[in-house]
């Protein structure tokens, strides 16, 4: 039975999509069968797996409204063991849609749960705010890998996060965990990055991953060309972190 995983993080600008894209895209170079769902009207994560936004004519969005399958969505191999479920900026419009929809909150995981056998990993990539569409795609989801950008900021986002893990935990879905932590674009030129570091890991009792992703031009440049960093440039420092990281998390779930 595969494992869903939802990436998520209130604050903008984390590296949220960035890890979504590059995780999925690493677990399937590693032989595991993937599912990556776009869950962010913004669509990033599917223009940046090489589709246009705009030209799909079945999403997410058509799935929630109920008007196609769950299979007519998934667009197969996009790489090698890689499915994506795309999205695009109608998803924004679904919130208000479904507002008198009877258990609105769960209606990602129903669909889910049709193909959750076929997968090893279904990888969710959630919008940048508290939302219905984020609580869908808790509510849906095993566990949460939370990216944190090494900046200022970073322990504020993280908080927020964690209180609405718990708070889905309570309500929706009592089985949801944290994964854990991951540390984004970390410039060790600065100290800024090293104590944001040393900061979450003293104030957080909680799975931090050892895999930190740099800043990396490639890894910024990649999906402007559609294409996940281990296919744009193989060998480049974002390609090998992502890699250590879906190693990590493939281990994680054999322990």
């Amino acid at each position: 039975m595969g494992r869903i995983i939802a990436i998520a993080n209130q604050k903008g600008g984390v590296g949220k999509t960035t890890t979504a894209i590059n995780l999925s895209a690493c677990l399937a170079e590693a032989g595991q069968k993937v599912l990556a769902v776009d869950f962010d009207p913004q669509g990033n994560a599917t223009s940046g797996l090489g589709f246009e936004k705009g030209y799909m004519d079945k999403t997410v969005y058509e799935l929630l409204m109920d008007e196609c399958q769950l299979d007519e969505c998934i667009v197969k191999e996009v790489q090698e063991n890689l499915d994506v479920l795309p999205s695009d900026v109608n998803l924004a419009g679904a919130e208000i849609e479904l507002l008198d929809v009877a258990n609105k909150e769960s209606l990602l995981r129903a669909e889910l749960e049709k193909v959750k056998d076929n997968y090893d990993f279904i990888i969710i990539d959630c919008p940048p705010s508290l939302s219905l569409l984020t609580i869908n795609a808790l509510t849906a989801s095993d566990t949460v890998l939370v990216p944190i950008q090494c900046e200022y900021y970073a322990l504020e986002g993280l908080t927020q996060i964690l209180q609405t893990i718990d708070l889905v935990k309570k309500k929706l879905n009592p089985k949801l965990e944290l994964e854990g932590v991951v540390f984004t674009m970390y410039d060790a030129r600065t100290n800024l990055s090293l104590q944001v570091v040393e900061n979450v890991k003293k104030h957080l009792n909680r799975t931090i991953y050892k895999t930190i992703i740099p800043r990396n031009v490639r890894l910024a440049e990649a999906p402007s060309h559609g294409m996940p960093i281990n296919l744009y440039d193989t060998r480049s420092t974002g390609a090998e972190s992502y890699r250590m990281l879906a190693a990590e998390v493939i281990s994680r779930g054999e322990v």
